[in-house]
């Protein structure tokens, strides 16, 4: 069974830092592409950043230049990496994982981070 874990999540101040950090199991090497989503209360779950296993990116304009996504293949897990946080990133985020074989998608239950003014 395939499991997403994700870790890192908390308080922060208004331009602080978090890592946000995403483990897989149960899953053979075949996997895709990998990111993260998030969901604020009333919003939809919004892209924040994914990331293919060649490493290639792709970041919602919201946070580009803010946050950095990045991938450990050896350890099946993702990362990240978000700087100068605002009241608005408050959300919680979601690891996803694409089989690169099947095209299943697979969710983690989410961590909460909340940025506070």
């Amino acid at each position: 069974q395939v499991q997403l874990v994700e870790s890192g999540g908390g308080l922060v101040q208004a331009g602080g830092s978090l890592r946000l950090s995403c483990a897989a199991s149960g899953i053979s090497s075949s996997i895709g592409v990998m990111g993260w989503y998030r969901q604020a209360p009333g919003n939809q779950r919004e892209l924040v950043a994914t990331i293919g296993s060649g490493g290639s990116t792709i970041y919602a304009d919201s946070v580009k230049g803010r946050f950095t996504i990045s991938r450990d293949n050896t350890k099946k897990t993702i990362y990240l990496q978000m700087n100068s946080l605002k009241p608005e990133d408050t959300a919680v985020y979601y690891c996803n994982c694409i089989h690169a074989i099947s095209g299943n998608n697979y969710w983690g239950e989410g961590t909460l981070v909340t940025v506070s003014s």
